[in-house]
């Protein structure tokens, strides 16, 4: 959709002077931000985030990675891995080495430490996970996770 075209759009539904609390992207900023507390409230003593946790998970699922296959497999830009892939670097949860054949590019490793920091944080961030869905029945859970992944799929950048 062209930009002056949405705009048309938009000016005929009274946007504007809707309830700026049901607007999609104050309720996903809002979720996200509930998401992040409890999953601070829950792992937060291990000095993890969100998407600390999702880089480890993505390790412990798929073995050694390259940042780019891990930025696409985490949903996170390129500068933000590199960030996040330097920061456990420094906590030795991670390990990375650059490729004989081509020192572009550099695989990421989970450690021995990594490993164990995982196994601490699993049964915490599943709960985290769960109570941000508190409020939802399981079938409507599995409607709404199912509906976020319709929407990101719908909008993925290549």
């Amino acid at each position: 959709m062209k930009a002056t075209d949405a705009t048309t759009e938009a000016q005929g539904t009274g946007w504007r002077n809707g309830d700026l609390s049901m607007r999609p992207g104050v309720l996903i900023r809002r979720l996200h931000q509930i998401h992040t507390g409890l999953f601070l409230e829950m792992c937060g003593h291990e000095n993890i985030t969100p998407v600390m946790y999702s880089v480890l998970s993505c390790l412990a699922q798929n073995g050694p990675l390259d940042q780019t296959s891990m930025a696409k497999a985490v949903a996170i830009d390129r500068t933000n891995t590199t960030d996040i892939l330097g920061r456990l670097r420094k906590r030795g949860l991670i390990t990375s080495r650059f490729l004989a054949t081509d020192r572009r590019v550099r695989i990421t490793t989970l450690t021995a430490e990594g490993s164990a920091v995982l196994e601490r944080v699993d049964p915490l961030a599943e709960v985290a996970h769960s109570r941000t869905l508190d409020g939802l029945s399981e079938t409507e859970r599995a409607t709404f996770i199912a509906l976020m992944a319709q929407l990101t799929a719908a909008h993925k950048v290549a």
